[in-house]
This record gives C-alpha cells, structure tokens and sequence, in this order.
C-alpha cells in the first residue's frame, strides 16, 4: 500500500473557514485530516502541497517514520501554519493505517482504557444567568451535558477598572451558582487575554469560591515561567496549552509547575503523535489533559481516538455540528443556524459522554466530499480589540 494521491477542501464550518486533507492510496483507501483555523488559512493549501512531496509513494502504516520527516524537513521548528498542515497529514496517515487494519484508531495506540469520552459544551460568552441556566438545561436534555464553559468578561476589561471587573466577575459567576443546577460544572476561558500574572491571579482566585471546573489560559503563552508563578498562590485548577506546540514546551510548563490540567490541540501540536507524547509527559507529573477543541466534528474524531487511549485524560472540549457558534465574549447565548455537513455521522454526545465505535475502522466517521465542495470557504479573521488609549490589546 503506498500513498498515491492528495487532495485539499477548503470549506466551512459554519461561519468559520476548515481546511479538510485527504490522503489517498494505490488500494482504495481514503484517510482525513483537519488543519487547523489560525486564521490565513488560504496559506495552507500550498504548504500542504510542499509536505507532500515527502509523502508521496509512501507506506501510510509507518507513522512515526513519516511525521518525523515532516518535522525535521523543515530544519527550524515549524510554527504554527506548519504545525496545523503536518497535524492534518498526520491524522490523515492515523485514519489509514487503522483501516488498513480493519481496526479504530484507539487499538493502534493500545487499545481503549476508557468505554465513552466525557465532553463539556463551549457556550464561549458570559450570558446572563437566567439566559446561562436555560441554554445549559437544553443542552442538558438534549445531549446530556453537565459541564460547560463560559467567558469570565461580564464588562470590558479594559474601559473600566481592573478591580471592579474582577467584582463582575465574581458576581456573576456567584449568581450562576445560585440560579443553575448545582450539579453543574463550570469552567471560565479567560482567552490569554490579561498580560500581569498578579491580575491573573486575582481573577482566579475572586473565580475560587464558587468552586470553577476550571481557570483556563488568563496569560499568553510565551513566558512559561510566568505560568509557575501565577499557579503559586492559585485556589483553582489552573489550565492552559491551546497555544503551545510541543512537547518541549509542554515539559517547561510542567516543569514549573505551571498548570494543573494541560489543553494541548491535536490540530495544533502535530497530530495525534505528539499529543501522545504530551500526554504522557503530564502523566508523569500527575497532570491531567483535556483537550482543546473548539474545531470541526472531523477534529472531533481525532480526539475521540486520543481520549479513549489517553491514561490522564479528563474532559473534552465539544461543539455541537448544529446550533452551536464558536463566538467568544459578549453576554448573549450566540448561535448559527447552519450545520456542518462534512462529516455524514458525527459522534454526538448522549448523557454528555462520546461512545465509542469499536465496529468502524480509523477514525469512525464518513465524510461528504459533496458538502465540502458545495459549502466552499468562507473568509474569517480574528477581532483585535482597542485600548481607551488607542494601543492594541490581545485578541
């Protein structure tokens, strides 16, 4: 078997751009990948077209062998563009391997340790309590859901002063507890927004007594050691790593002390084979992984694999196909009528867990090469917001 063909779909998920690979074989196999959204995602086709060259007549089955070339091709480290593009090619060879086998892609990586994957809702903004208790109560009839995450940001953090938005904050989620179920988990994305550790902190710990799933990425990621500092002192579960590359980066994390529960995205890192290795280096730090995942229902899949293998994993990041909009910030519950219709059969959640589908070879799911040409790309940037003063601030 070696790999003969590549092709690139440039679609949408809803209101957000997808870049879709599929890697084709001399047999008949077809294995899938999902890039991810960093934003100039018409970049990635062309890249994709230069990785390829080193895949080409390959044998899918050897994994590691191909990924390692992909890495080390490129001599510097690769970035993030790179990384997303060497992700996709990385699930594709995954998804061929295990159907080559005739078998998911969790028994390649020793087989399930768990029988279905817990999953959270991404509401992504701050509604007011009665809006947040109706839309959890639907999402928890419907699919089961009993942990989601919000935006921490009732008034905009930089038009008002710092300690009275910490207050709102911590008013806000004190008035979640008193109007949601109390079974409920929540968690706060405070979207690496916040640039000193101290005001970070403060956020957190006014989080703290109303008892948060967890803290997730008040800093931006370059300073790791910043990470250290800010868990010190820290009354809630710490959590961060969307916006770190790999393991290197994940063991300075760990090795600071600097999370308690690590986010990386296996549309980011380089695949499900670096996630694997991230994973275990957090395992050995007694460090649990809950998978950033706000991409498509093909990213989905992956994780489903990773999870059901994962030691240490803990929680998945979920977004409904239909309904659901992957808006951050602002007080409204928002949503997008549409569906995404590239994945025929997505795995959907029931009593708020993912089952797995130990009878459907690689990643389980069927995709619509159909709807991703009818959909077709949709242009999307990230809003950088303004200071009073005019300076940018972090998106």
């Amino acid at each position: 078997m070696k790999i003969d063909r590549m092709r690139v779909f440039m679609t949408r998920d809803k209101d957000r751009p997808r870049v879709i690979v599929a890697l084709d074989t001399d047999d008949g196999l077809t294995g899938w990948g999902e890039c991810y959204n960093h934003g100039p995602d018409k970049a990635l086709p062309p890249l994709l077209d230069y990785l390829y060259a080193f895949v080409a007549g390959q044998d899918p089955t050897r994994v590691d062998y191909l990924v390692n070339l992909l890495i080390q091709q490129s001599r510097f480290p690769p970035g993030a563009l790179g990384l997303a593009a060497i992700s996709a090619l990385d699930h594709c060879l995954w998804d061929l391997a295990a159907k080559a086998a005739n078998v998911p892609v969790y028994k390649l990586l020793g087989g399930e340790v768990r029988d279905r994957i817990k999953v959270y809702a991404g509401v992504y903004t701050a509604p007011d309590a009665p809006a947040a208790r109706d839309e959890f109560d639907r999402l928890k009839e419907g699919w089961g859901f009993t942990a989601f995450k919000l935006s921490p940001w009732r008034i905009d953090m930089h038009a008002n002063r710092w300690g009275n938005v910490v207050k709102a904050s911590a008013d806000y989620f004190r008035s979640l507890r008193e109007t949601v179920n109390d079974e409920y988990e929540i968690a706060f994305d405070a979207h690496a927004k916040i640039f000193e550790p101290i005001a970070a902190r403060q956020l957190g710990n006014a989080l703290a007594p109303y008892d948060p799933l967890f803290f997730e990425e008040p800093l931006r990621p370059e300073n790791i050691e910043a990470w250290g500092d800010l868990k010190q002192g820290l009354n809630c579960v710490l959590a961060t790593g969307e916006s770190l590359y790999s393991r290197n980066e994940f063991l300075r994390l760990l090795q600071v002390k600097g999370a308690d529960l690590i986010q990386p995205d296996i549309c980011v890192v380089g695949g499900i084979s670096e996630m694997r290795r991230i994973a275990t280096l957090a395992e050995a730090f007694f460090v649990g992984v809950a998978p950033h995942n706000p991409m498509g229902p093909l990213a989905t899949a992956v994780n489903v694999h990773f999870s059901a293998a994962a030691q240490n994993f803990r929680i998945l990041e979920y977004r409904l196909p239909k309904g659901q909009a992957y808006v951050y910030g602002g007080n409204n519950i928002e949503k997008r009528e549409g569906e995404t219709r590239y994945v025929v059969d997505p795995y959907l959640p029931k009593d708020g867990y993912l089952e797995l589908r130990p009878d459907r070879p690689g990643w389980g799911v069927e995709m619509d090469e159909k709807a991703m040409e009818e959909e077709g790309y949709i242009h999307w940037q990230r809003r950088v917001p303004k200071r009073p003063d005019g300076s940018y601030a972090f998106a």
